[in-house]
């Protein structure tokens, strides 16, 4: 100190620049609203590819058990019909006690026709049975392909 000009004077301090750690609480929000999105959006595309597998299976099924036995009208009508009633036991369980015509009509409400009960489905009730059977197979076929896709498209 100085004692003829007096004592010696320093500048305006400034505060530090705030850090950036830990953020304001709007930030933390923002953070972990932007996880939570992510985070489902990541189990939404998650179940779409496992339902898209899963039809995939479905119809890879369905081309093999038609190819299998195509030759023979009954083994095919016999192998639909068990190929249908899988497919629809997996959403109903009741469906493994229906026969006749309670089963001809869930699969035309599962279709959303009556092509079960009064058209070429109804050759799923005999036809497994006969030694020799005769229907439109490319229409059964058609139609039980309708069948898979849509309840693949529920499920």
């Amino acid at each position: 100190m100085n004692p003829a000009t007096g004592p010696e004077l320093r500048d305006i301090h400034l505060p530090p620049p705030p850090s950036w750690w830990p953020p304001a609480p709007g930030w933390w929000i923002l953070g972990l609203l932007a996880f939570a999105l992510m985070a489902l959006a990541a189990v939404y595309i998650y179940k779409l590819s496992q339902r898209r597998r899963r039809r995939l299976r479905l119809l890879e099924e369905f081309e093999r058990t038609v190819a299998a036995v195509q030759d023979d009208r009954s083994a095919l009508a016999a192998a639909l019909s068990a190929f249908l009633r899988r497919l629809a036991l997996r959403r109903e369980p009741a469906a493994a006690t229906m026969a006749g015509e309670a089963w001809l009509a869930h699969l035309d409400r599962a279709v959303g026709s009556e092509e079960f009960s009064a058209g070429v489905g109804r050759v799923l009730l005999d036809a497994p049975y006969r030694a020799q059977a005769d229907y439109d197979a490319p229409a059964l076929i058609a139609l039980a392909r309708r069948a898979l896709q849509s309840e693949a498209a529920h499920a």
